[in-house]
């Protein structure tokens, strides 16, 4: 009987000590996992924020490149505006100026076949000199024209650039603005996951 008591007892020691190591393998076990838990829900939050931000990163480009656009659309505006007038105004002193060369080139040009030596050979020089000065002032003129060309080819270059890349950049920015919603609500999911339930229930309210 005492034989049999003691190799009872001596198992059921055994049996103990063998529930404490399991017990004691669980509390050590609890702390790492939950640890572990931890650190994986700190690095998803860690890409999700990642992901906001290159989403807001991207929204701004968006923006900046719809702004250039206008600014584009503006400036080639103004440009084909400004051409235009400057056309009209080289076009009216270009009328102007044949109009009082053709003028003065009359009575020079009847002086210039007098008789009187003195008369003709001063009115050949004049006439002379009004050609002269008529060819520079043509020469301003022409000039000016060109700017004003140049201009007008400009404008319509940047209007043309910016009309055509505004529609490319407003794509885009409501894509990377979708983008950046669907990225947000993910993380605000993720850091405030009770108001998330508290959405869905009111839903089905």
């Amino acid at each position: 009987m005492s034989v049999l008591f003691k190799l009872n007892f001596k198992y059921m020691n055994v049996i103990m000590n063998y529930r404490i190591l399991i017990l004691l393998s669980f509390l050590l076990l609890v702390p790492v996992i939950s640890q572990a838990q931890t650190d994986k829900k700190a690095a998803e939050l860690k890409k999700l924020e990642t992901s906001v931000a290159t989403a807001k990163a991207k929204v701004a480009l968006n923006e900046r490149q719809l702004a250039i656009s206008d600014s584009l659309i503006t400036a080639g505006t103004q440009l084909i505006a400004e051409s235009k007038t400057e056309t009209k105004a080289i076009e009216a002193e270009r009328k102007k100026l044949d109009k009082d060369n053709a003028a003065k080139q009359k009575p020079l040009t009847k002086l210039s076949t007098s008789k009187d030596k003195g008369e003709s050979s001063k009115a050949r020089a004049d006439l002379k000199a009004l050609d002269a000065q008529y060819k520079l002032d043509s020469k301003a003129l022409a000039a000016r024209s060109k700017d004003a060309t140049k201009k007008l080819t400009t404008g319509n270059s940047n209007l043309t650039k910016g009309k055509a890349t505004k529609k490319n950049a407003k794509d885009a920015l409501k894509i990377s603005r979708a983008a950046l919603d669907a990225a947000q609500a993910k993380y605000d999911a993720a850091t405030n996951p009770e108001e998330k339930t508290s959405g869905k229930n009111k839903k089905k309210k």
